[in-house]
């Protein structure tokens, strides 16, 4: 990277600290995001794991949902890891009511598609994008991807009985994944990240 970039954390609700470390550990600045002013100058944003609702009611609550959209339409990329991928999707098939989202990804997603807390897994995903090898990914009441847009990239899949289902995708701008790169020390995701806002500032 020919600058280091300054990437905000949403801090409003879910795991902030690992993302923070995890950009830290690859290059990047960082500074969490609570208020409308806390977005400006950044180069990008990340929308972490926690619960999709809570967040988005906070997200309402301080003001901060329709700047995060004007952030968005205007370019800002933003990657969103379990909720975060939620909170940028276009559309959630399970939606409660008054559950509104940052939207800008072009893609169907389903909340807490593979059950409960209990039944959290692991699994190894080959993704391309971030090369060799397989990544092991982490799963927590994760969403899944029912349905792309035609510019939306599809970066990983996972097998889960007889049925492979979409659980990483990307655009130019934004970066989305059902799991949890975070918590497993692997920075690939984060790595690929800081690269999509390289090329956004060039």
């Amino acid at each position: 990277m020919t600058a280091t970039p300054l990437i905000g954390v949403l801090s409003i609700q879910g795991d902030v600290r690992e993302h923070v470390r995890a950009l830290e550990e690859s290059g990047a600045q960082t500074v969490r995001v609570r208020t409308v002013a806390d977005l400006a100058g950044l180069d990008g944003l990340v929308i972490p794991g926690g619960e999709s609702t809570t967040m988005s009611k906070l997200a309402l609550a301080d003001g901060l949902m329709e700047p995060l959209r004007a952030a968005c339409a205007g370019g800002l990329p933003m990657y969103g890891s379990c909720a975060g991928m939620i909170m940028l999707a276009d559309t959630i098939t399970d939606a409660r009511p008054d559950q509104e989202t940052i939207g800008g990804l072009d893609i169907v997603v389903r909340r807490n598609a593979f059950g409960r807390q209990v039944d959290s897994f692991e699994a190894d995903l080959d993704i391309a994008a971030v090369g060799a090898p397989a990544m092991r990914a982490v799963f927590i009441r994760a969403p899944l991807v029912e349905a792309v847009g035609p510019r939306v990239e599809v970066l990983a899949r996972v097998l889960r009985g007889d049925e492979s289902t979409i659980v990483a995708v990307r655009t130019e701008q934004l970066l989305a994944t059902a799991f949890h790169p975070e918590l497993t020390g692997d920075h690939r995701i984060h790595r690929l990240f800081l690269d999509m806002v390289q090329e956004a500032k060039a």
